[in-house]
């Protein structure tokens, strides 16, 4: 019997979309009491829809955990996609000529155990050092006491991986449906009890987005403590990107102390 193959595509407003229907699954993420855009809602079946201003696409990937049929799971985004090499976006792109296609991620998944997108390196700071100048520390230090508490095997694996300077971010892979549900069964408990233990009232909307971004730093963690075969790829954004106000936005939160406000 061939191999199921499906790579979900979270958004939350219509976009343009892969061709290939087979392998990308348009999912509307945070769809709960919302209109219906077209694509495959999160609010179906098992699902944690209602949570998504907080936990961002990892709605998605629960719903595509709990109830997608499927042997081997990715997670991109309406504006990231992986591709097989770096190019640059411009207005008249064909993005079906660019992302990966159903015979490179067989191909791909039959040589290693995760593809993940190329490492963000930042250089001047550390996983952990970046998210306290951008927004605020304790929210890894109350993750920190979580896994203690509950996965205290992956401590020390933790504290390493949170003073390496690059890491793997946008909640982006493409490995089996086992190891999804490997990670989703370790991420989701903690991610839960940090939402538990955070009062984030009088938090904007970007601010209260927080459990995503941790997620980010946590996808890293198990990654390291598995020890799997990963390859890195290119990936593209499918919109332009200003690369100036980004880097402005990260000196000034690094030297001067003004978090984040948007996402870039």
């Amino acid at each position: 019997m061939s191999k199921k193959y499906k790579i979900i595509v979270a958004t939350h407003k219509r976009f343009q979309m892969p061709e290939d229907k087979d392998l990308y699954v348009p999912v509307q993420v945070g769809s709960e009491g919302k209109e219906n855009l077209g694509y495959q809602r999160d609010n179906q079946g098992n699902h944690i829809s209602y949570l998504n201003p907080y936990y961002c696409e990892l709605t998605g990937l629960y719903w595509a955990w709990k109830n997608l049929d499927c042997d081997y799971l990715g997670l991109v985004h309406y504006r990231r996609y992986f591709t097989d090499k770096n190019r640059p976006y411009h207005d008249k792109i064909n993005m079906n000529e660019v992302i990966l296609s159903a015979d490179q991620v067989k191909e791909l998944m039959s040589e290693v155990d995760v593809v993940v997108p190329k490492k963000r390196k930042y250089y001047i700071e550390t996983l952990y050092s970046h998210y306290a100048h951008t927004h605020d520390s304790s929210h890894l230090d109350v993750t920190r006491e979580i896994i203690k508490e509950v996965s205290p095997e992956y401590l020390a694996t933790f504290d390493k991986v949170m003073a390496y300077r690059s890491g793997y971010m946008f909640n982006m892979f493409i490995m089996s449906k086992e190891n999804v549900s490997s990670y989703c069964e370790w991420l989701f408990p903690i991610i839960d009890e940090l939402y538990r233990r955070l009062d984030i009232t009088g938090y904007s909307a970007f601010d209260a987005r927080l459990f995503g971004r941790v997620s980010e730093r946590l996808f890293n963690v198990w990654l390291d403590y598995q020890n799997l075969h990963v390859k890195e790829l290119p990936f593209m954004y499918m919109e332009k990107v200003d690369l100036l106000e980004k880097g402005k936005s990260f000196l000034m939160a690094k030297f001067f102390g003004k978090k984040y406000g948007q996402s870039f």
